[in-house]
């Protein structure tokens, strides 16, 4: 009887202790961070409760009297934060980056992306380029200019106001056509029928950063720390790098 009584008195404890923190994130971030946050549950027993939005709606979320515990966002809303002693100077980092793919129908001809000059000739030679009207397309819409190749691309290049839209059009397309867009947004439609060639070339890829930060007035500041440890870790890391977040 003292055994098993001990025993409930141990797992009492342990829900006592268990927590909920409020995670404040970037969309890109959801195809990993929702896998690590259940497993942080899983090994801790505390829940993370995480809102998606854009960097005008977190930091809405952040001037508001609804108190949050980690911020995880792109460098310019975490610079601002900092700058603002919202965020522990000794609790952020950098958690990964997202870069910008290349991307074909599945089964059609792979454009040769290898070094610059092929990928420019690769875009000369396509049926028509498809990329939205976003971030991602508006650097490479400078991109090709820079290039030296915008005006050839101009009269064949099909815009979308966002990814999805790009990928669908990929996926039933026909002839040879290049899509682009966040590596970590073409993961998702790899099953349904998108390829995704490779990064841009070295030399002009575009990467946006992002990182996690503990709030200076988390509510539950104890297990914000840890959970922003918790992103360091092999487990995370993988996860980010199988959602396209290197």
């Amino acid at each position: 009887m003292r055994t098993v009584a001990a025993l409930l008195s141990c797992a009492i404890a342990g829900t006592a202790f268990a927590a909920d923190i409020r995670v404040l994130s970037a969309g890109a971030m959801e195809p990993g961070l929702a896998k690590i946050a259940e497993q942080f549950r899983r090994e801790t027993g505390n829940r993370v409760r995480v809102y998606f939005g854009t960097a005008p709606q977190l930091e809405r979320r952040l001037a508001s009297d609804d108190p949050s515990d980690v911020l995880i966002c792109a460098p310019g809303l975490m610079n601002d934060q900092l700058r603002r002693g919202k965020i522990e100077v000794d609790g952020h980092f950098i958690i990964g980056r997202v870069g910008v793919g290349v991307v074909v129908r599945s089964g059609a001809p792979e454009p040769d992306i290898a070094n610059l000059e092929r990928f420019k000739q690769s875009l000369l030679g396509a049926d028509s380029i498809v990329y939205n009207q976003a971030s991602t397309g508006l650097y490479l819409e400078k991109l090709f200019d820079l290039l030296g190749i915008g005006e050839q691309l101009n009269k064949k290049t099909i815009r979308y106001a966002g990814s999805a839209q790009v990928f669908e059009h990929v996926i039933g397309g026909r002839g040879n056509e290049i899509g682009f867009g966040a590596i970590n947004e073409i993961k998702p439609f790899e099953p349904k029928g998108l390829k995704l060639v490779g990064p841009l070339p070295e030399q002009v890829q575009s990467s946006t950063a992002y990182a996690a930060g503990v709030l200076t007035d988390a509510p539950t500041l104890d297990v914000a720390r840890d959970f922003v440890r918790y992103l360091g870790t092999p487990f995370a890391k993988a996860a980010f790098a199988a959602a396209g977040i290197e």
